[in-house]
């Protein structure tokens, strides 16, 4: 397990990310958009790897109530299920 810090220099040369279920740990408006509820929140910078496929129930925004625009990124995949 790393820490953030740790491990956002890796995405940039990253083929293929899997992020399943996580929201606002990946939404790039923390870092990109100054105007963002969650402005300057640590995020890992998955949109930054060639491939990104999200696992999650729905397009639902998460617990800080924010779009993610990372779902709406060419390099994003977003495949839509329920683990029951």
């Amino acid at each position: 397990v790393l820490e953030m810090d740790e491990i956002n220099d890796d995405f940039a040369g990253t083929s293929v990310v899997l992020v399943i279920g996580a929201n606002d740990t990946v939404n790039p408006a923390a870092s990109e958009d100054p105007s963002s509820p969650i402005a300057g929140m640590p995020v890992l910078t998955v949109w930054n790897a060639d491939h990104v496929i999200v696992f999650k129930r729905s397009m639902a925004s998460g617990y800080a109530g924010v779009q993610n625009p990372l779902f709406f990124r060419e390099n994003t995949q977003m495949l839509f299920g329920d683990a029951k």
